[in-house]
């Protein structure tokens, strides 16, 4: 914006007030370009958001296997004898907050920092290097080896298809349930790797970096067409027209990757947050988190 400023008033200056230089161009020789940095910029944001809302869906319907899975452990694994009631309590508990623990570890997995991103470190609020979040949820061995995975999440998950194939060899689940809790587990695979696709795909390049040398071109030529009808007025209207410009090619850049932990990016943390006391609540636990906010937005 400072170029642009700067070269609003030196245009005005050489072409006005020096009367050093005839430097106006033609109305329509900006009126094309218009028209079709405008189209390029339209395509480019749809695209963007499109992203950001699917990222969003995606952890819609996370929320909702986390309540149906919740549901699904304390309705559908049933001990044997009475007997086992508190070994099949202890076992349902332990599924519960290893569930919660996968919400938080996938969190932080999306919001890795990729080289192709220009993010800048200081833009990032509250980065999250470590697990630390899932630690109260996991024993101790499980969350030694799990700090230790590639992939952290997808660890957690084979954690929990072990632990329900147990519950069914020891006969705490039928068939049916087995196979309708096995869906689950395979719901929440799919959302872990809808969620990288997003993550692992970059934007295109080519549309980001020619979408700045295009908004580069239209403000630069501005000047020169106000300029002549226009005079002292030319310096404002020029500058105003190049921020919109700017902040439609910038809308987009921060919109197309949607797990940066920046404050405009789908809220991780709130979501995952919501899970957290929702799968409490279900199990009977009222220790609920409290929302992390910063600047006034919960991230």
């Amino acid at each position: 914006m400072l170029y642009y400023i700067i070269l609003s008033v030196v245009v005005f200056l050489l072409h006005d007030h020096f009367q050093i230089m005839h430097l106006h161009l033609p109305f329509n020789t900006i009126s094309a370009l218009s028209t079709a940095l405008a189209i390029f910029l339209g395509f480019k944001n749809n695209n963007a958001y499109d992203r950001w809302w699917e990222g969003r869906k995606i952890w819609g319907l996370l929320v909702n296997y986390s309540r149906a899975w919740t549901r699904q452990l304390i309705n559908m694994i049933l001990p044997t004898a009475p007997s086992e009631a508190s070994e099949v309590k202890a076992f349902q508990k332990r599924m519960v907050y290893r569930h919660i623990a996968f919400v938080h570890a996938l969190r932080v997995f999306l919001r890795r920092t990729h080289g192709y991103n220009e993010t800048r470190q200081s833009e990032i609020y509250q980065e999250e290097n470590d697990y630390a979040d899932t630690k109260s949820f996991l024993s101790e061995r499980e969350f030694q080896l799990f700090c230790h995975k590639n992939n952290p999440p997808n660890y957690l998950l084979e954690l929990q298809g072990e632990d329900l194939r147990r519950a069914f060899e020891r006969g705490w689940v039928s068939d049916f349930r087995f196979v309708k809790m096995e869906e689950t587990l395979v719901e929440f695979n799919n959302i872990q790797g809808r969620s990288e696709r997003i993550k692992n795909t970059p934007f295109p390049r080519q549309y980001s970096f020619f979408s700045r040398v295009f908004v580069f071109i239209h403000a630069s030529l501005l000047p020169f067409v106000f300029i002549e009808e226009l005079g002292w007025v030319s310096m404002p209207i020029s500058v105003i027209i190049s921020f919109v410009f700017l902040c439609l090619d910038l809308v987009g850049e921060r919109s197309e990757d949607p797990f940066e932990n920046r404050l405009e990016d789908v809220p991780l943390t709130d979501i995952s947050l919501t899970i957290e006391t929702n799968v409490k609540e279900q199990w009977g636990d009222k220790d609920f988190p409290k929302k992390k906010n910063v600047e006034g937005v919960v991230l």
